[in-house]
């Protein structure tokens, strides 16, 4: 008994870190992100300066960081929300449906059977 529950107990750990580690890279982008921005804005307030420039490395990495993480969480919630049938209709999956039935058939049967109910070979004898 003390098995099963030290089995689920580490099952929902696995589970909960791999919501975790996803959100804690989405917020180091987003911080990434941010002070690059800070630090442009920074450097161009201060007269003492003349070379400035953006840091397109770290505001790059963190946008990526940042896409990753909120990509992640936002597909596991998607995937989680279309599993339970929470999701508008567009969304959900399609059922299959069975083989459509071929109307051309249909309508060269009901033209030669139309009028009495002789085959096609007699009546063009």
């Amino acid at each position: 008994m003390a098995n099963a529950n030290v089995k689920v107990t580490i099952s929902r750990f696995i589970a909960i870190m791999m919501l975790v580690i996803p959100g804690v890279l989405a917020t180091a982008g987003f911080l990434y992100m941010k002070d690059a921005i800070y630090q442009y804005i920074v450097d161009k307030g201060n007269p003492a300066l003349t070379d400035i420039s953006f840091g397109w490395l770290p505001f790059l990495g963190g946008l990526l960081l940042f896409a990753i993480g909120v990509g992640f969480i936002g597909g596991w919630i998607f995937f989680r929300d279309r599993k339970h049938n929470y999701v508008a209709p567009r969304f959900r999956e399609k059922k299959p449906r069975g083989p459509r039935p071929d109307f051309r058939q249909q309508a060269t049967r009901s033209q030669h059977n139309s009028g009495n109910n002789q085959p096609v070979d007699a009546k063009t004898k």
